[in-house]
């Protein structure tokens, strides 16, 4: 039989497809009609109840979803969004798979289906093992798992031939140790999903305020005059930010939307917690102003709006002089930029760059928040930094009301990067090694293109995945795919069925762990994990669920397991004996970390030290750092498109738990390709019909065959579908710059219509 292909390159027959008008507020009744129907519908009332009413609270559990922050202060009975309640609902799912449901359907089968199927079927209940030549998993007891994956370590030539993944729902306990664990082995092999999501983020901060994370607090968003937000839609992806905005609005904040899609949770909102709200009695106006730019033209749009400042003396000139260096170099960098390059390259008018540059220069308490529209693109980086440039230059950062917001996905992603979740070693690394007695290995590992590059090329031969879905959040899916096959070995933490089980090494395991909704107890003591969420706060996560199945071990123990099957060594269990053990560890260790145990248990945990937050920045001159840069051409060839993936709001990140889009009006399909209706008429197209999406980067023609087309407002020129299915159109080795974050929000393609078979 022949190997699983990944669903982008064998697409399943049509699901249905009903197109009504999108949306033009968030939120209401529908959503809590959603989260309700989904809880309970997946976890049954009692469970799923249960579980929503921990959410988010000071002593239950942190939502597994996006990294929102909570509030500091006091938080209401139902703090929770959509996007955490379908979370919940998804790994408080009352049905289970093991050993039977696998004896009764091969890997071949189950890799015909989609990601949404496979989430479906239920908790993964029991470790299974695929072995070499069989389409079969079979169940394999823990002792055999953590020997088997000891020997395959063992065997090789080098560490660095082993890859170590991670998602970003690990939390801050099980990335500690797993990052010890795997420089003690002899590599800094981390591929992670922030090399795929926000690394350029990191990679434009460091250099720039000396920190690569954010520099607010959530309070500071009704403190705020103007609010920034570029390349993000908080009605899908995070929609508790919403009550945020409203507040803000409330309080006198305008708020300008910088996005291609107009998009219902920047336009207009009904919070569920107020009554009115939920009716939709009181709706709550969030965008003063929208800016359709073009996709990849956010770089232009900021220095549209840089020239702007300058030219009209909008400059904060005491806080530049100050606290900043290399203003004059940005200054004849800008000079340099014609404007009519920045209104072709942004699609937007001048006079629209110049009403919304007017706000910024007469407000100095400024929010600029950010997420995967602006990090990734070739010139994410360089756009980034000119975003920086933007609150230097009126010095909005390191006060109340002011500074630089990205909006993280995963709810841990950043706290893994605290933990040394990095492909290089961290500023702490010599402490790390003198605190275990180990020599940390120097070089740079791979980054998540790297280790799949590594992969295919036979340069890796193991494969680790800590929580995630690797294959389908990857660029390149046929690549990745093969990369993945030329392994010895994988092997994934889960606690759902996804298509990185079926597109594997020559043996293949499957690690079912407990959720974090699920009470964790180790040597008869209830543990719990913590994390920190956007914007720099460390909290305790207390899950109160039975497990789902008694063969389910938490992550800080599988790694622990691990490590000392691997290494020999018996202590890493010792430490995964009791939690607060590993969270002593990281106080001597991690900055920031002191007295952790004592803070974290605190009622809402604690802040991290953020220089650029507290007035003063991290860079080695003790300054903000401008940063000059040229305006990039962007440039398709003839008849080609720009695309952009993006998510439905029934999906989060590779987790598809509906096939509803609501707020764009698409019901029932996920294979559609959302185009401007000049670009469908240029093509001899109509509303329905079905085409394939070919990219040709570099001389490789790469194929998503058979899209419904669908007409949106979308600026000409641009289109966007949803991923994973268009990840197999995504270049391997097309990287942002510095950042090397895979290009998803900036592929050429050309819509050709499908042919029969």
């Amino acid at each position: 039989m022949p190997d699983p292909i990944p669903e982008a390159a064998c697409p399943d027959a049509f699901t249905g497809l009903e197109i009504t008008e999108p949306k033009t507020v968030a939120a209401g009744l529908p959503a809590v009609v959603s989260s309700m129907k989904h809880v309970w519908g997946t976890a049954g009332v009692v469970r799923g109840t249960k579980a929503l009413l921990m959410l988010n609270q000071k002593d239950g559990v942190d939502c597994p979803s996006c990294a929102w922050p909570d509030p500091d202060d006091h938080r209401a009975m139902a703090e929770f969004c959509e996007n955490g309640a379908k979370a919940i609902a998804y790994e408080a799912d009352a049905k289970t798979i093991g050993a039977e449901f696998f004896r009764e359907h091969s890997i071949d089968e189950l890799g015909k289906l989609s990601d949404y199927e496979h989430g479906r079927f239920g908790r993964l209940a029991e470790p299974m093992v695929l072995r070499p030549g069989s389409r079969y998993y079979e169940p394999i007891g823990w002792d055999d798992c953590f020997a088997l994956i000891a020997n395959e370590h063992k065997a090789l030539t080098s560490p660095n031939e082993a890859i170590f993944y991670t998602s970003g729902r690990t939390s801050n306990e099980a990335a500690f140790l797993y990052q010890l664990f795997v420089r003690m082995f002899g590599t800094n092999n981390f591929p992670d999903c922030s090399n795929m999501c926000h690394e350029s983020s990191g990679s434009a901060l460091a250099p720039t305020i000396g920190i690569g994370k954010g520099t607010v607090t959530l309070d500071d968003f009704e403190k705020a005059q103007v609010i920034l937000i570029l390349g993000q839609n908080p009605g899908t992806n995070h929609p508790r930010m919403l009550t945020a905005l409203q507040k803000a609005k409330r309080a006198g904040a305008t708020i300008v939307a910088v996005n291609p899609l107009k998009e219902a949770g920047l336009l207009a909102f009904h919070n569920p917690q107020e009554i009115r709200g939920i009716v939709g009695v009181l709706r709550t106006e969030l965008a003063d102003h929208y800016l359709q730019v073009k996709i990849g033209g956010d770089q232009a749009l900021l220095k549209g709006w840089l020239k702007c400042l300058i030219s009209w003396g909008k400059v904060d000139a005491g806080f530049v002089r100050d606290s900043t260096i290399g203003f004059d170099e940005l200054k004849a960098s800008l000079d340099a930029v014609p404007w009519d390059a920045i209104v072709a390259q942004s699609g937007l008018a001048r006079e629209a760059i110049e009403a919304t540059a007017k706000l910024i220069g007469e407000a100095d308490r400024i929010i600029a928040c950010w997420a995967m529209g602006l990090t990734q693109h070739k010139h994410a980086v360089a756009t980034i930094q000119d975003l920086v440039n933007l609150i230097l230059l009126r010095g909005s950062i390191g006060k109340p009301g002011a500074g630089l917001c990205p909006v993280r996905g995963h709810s841990n992603v950043q706290g893994d990067r605290t933990m040394g979740i990095w492909e290089h070693v961290p500023a702490w690394g010599a402490k790390l090694g003198e605190e275990f007695g180990f020599a940390v290995p120097k070089d740079p590992g791979y980054d998540t293109v790297g280790a799949i590059q590594a992969m295919h090329d036979g340069r890796a031969k193991v494969f680790f995945a800590l929580g995630g879905n690797f294959l389908s959040a990857t660029p390149d899916t046929a690549y990745t795919a093969q990369a993945l096959k030329n392994t010895r070995l994988t092997a994934h933490v889960s606690i759902k069925l996804n298509r990185s089980h079926l597109v594997t090494g020559r043996t293949a395991l499957i690690l079912p762990c407990l959720g974090r909704t699920e009470r964790d107890v180790q040597n008869g003591v209830e543990q719990f994990v913590s994390t920190e969420n956007s914007m720099g706060v460390v909290q305790a996560s207390r899950g109160r669920l039975a497990p789902r199945s008694p063969h389910l071990l938490s992550e800080p123990r599988i790694v622990a397991r691990l490590a000392d099957a691997t290494l020999g060594t018996q202590w890493f269990g010792e430490l995964a004996d009791d939690y607060d053990r590993i969270r002593n560890k990281i106080a001597r260790v991690v900055p920031g970390f002191d007295d952790y145990n004592a803070k974290v248990r605190k009622p809402g945990g604690f802040y991290l030290p953020n220089k650029p937050r507290e007035g003063g920045f991290a860079t080695a001159s003790g300054k903000g750092h401008f940063t000059a840069s040229p305006l990039v051409e962007l440039r398709v060839g003839p008849g080609e498109l720009v695309m952009m993936t993006i998510r439905t709001h029934d999906q989060f990140n590779t987790t598809v738990y509906g096939l509803e889009d609501r707020y764009r009006g698409i019901h029932g399909e996920r294979r559609v390709v959302l185009m401007n209706a000049e670009d469908i008429q240029e093509r001899n197209l109509a509303a329905g019909d079905v085409v394939d999406l070919v990219n040709r980067y570099n001389g490789v023609e790469r194929r998503a065959n058979r899209f419904r087309v669908v007409p949106y407002d979308i600026p000409r020129g641009c289109c966007a579908t949803y991923f994973p299915e268009t990840n197999v159109l995504v270049p391997i080795d097309s990287v942002a710059e510095t950042s090397g974050t895979p290009t998803s929000k900036w592929v050429a393609v050309t819509v050709v219509r499908s042919t029969p078979g």
